[in-house]
């Protein structure tokens, strides 16, 4: 069976930005703008998993499929399963879990991600890119990956950390972490399983929680920036590049 499915995980409730997902950008919800580009990547059915009937109405007036989950989920990976098991049947052995709050994401990132992962041997995939502000590298709001080798647009190396700051990096090859995964049906449910980690909680990145039971995260190079729009400046910002598209 080879059948990816792409789920993305969205909800209302958002300490730093309550109603996120309904933001406007070009007079379109940004969880519209998410779904038409994992759309426009091919790679296989889109989905969006949602504890609320807000978003699920909203989704279902543009054309997209969407389903209700649970309330308490502890991270985005816990609400696609649900999805997976009870929407899909488990009838996906690759899925890709895409959030909800990159509306800028390009659709040739997605698929590439789905290709390195059909064309290697791990257990989840991700994406990073080149930091160019050299802010971003003390800035907390911006995820960075740890690598041993260099990125290249051909490779697809095992990550050696994530986080979001950090003393004493010296010379190592650090990288701005795209938020995306792509997990094979047997790392999603083992994952699922798993206790939420020591680091995941303290650093609250939920990709630790792989790290620290021994899951292999291998990460590809993306081309470009997608923002991670957790702020109305994000929102801004985000707004005038899309305008620039």
């Amino acid at each position: 069976m080879k059948n990816t499915a792409i789920i993305i995980p969205t909800r209302l409730e958002a300490k730093r930005f309550p109603n996120k997902p309904l933001a406007k950008i070009n007079n379109v919800p940004m969880i519209i703008h998410v779904l038409n580009r994992a759309k426009e990547s091919k790679v296989g059915e889109v989905f969006i998993a949602t504890p609320d009937d807000k978003i699920l109405q909203i989704v279902r007036e543009n054309g997209g499929k969407a389903f209700l989950t649970k309330e308490n989920h502890q991270s985005g990976s816990d609400r696609i399963y649900e999805v997976y098991v009870k929407e899909l049947k488990k009838n996906a052995d690759l899925i890709i879990n895409l959030q909800g709050d990159m509306p800028n994401i390009k659709p040739n990132s997605i698929s590439k991600l789905a290709k390195l992962m059909r064309s290697n041997n791990c257990d989840i995939g991700t994406l990073a890119s080149y930091i160019t502000d050299k802010k971003d590298i003390i800035n907390p709001n911006v995820v960075k990956v740890h690598i041993d080798k260099m990125l290249k647009d051909d490779n697809f190396l095992e990550a050696r950390d994530f986080f979001r700051t950090k003393n004493n990096l010296n010379n190592e090859k650090i990288y701005h972490h795209i938020g995306i995964y792509a997990f094979t049906n047997n790392a999603l449910t083992k994952y699922v399983k798993l206790a939420r980690s020591k680091l995941e909680i303290e650093r609250n990145l939920e990709q630790m929680r792989a790290m620290e039971n021994n899951l292999v995260i291998r990460v590809g190079l993306c081309d470009s920036v997608p923002l991670s729009v957790d702020t109305e400046e994000d929102l801004i910002k985000v707004s005038k590049e899309m305008n620039l598209l």
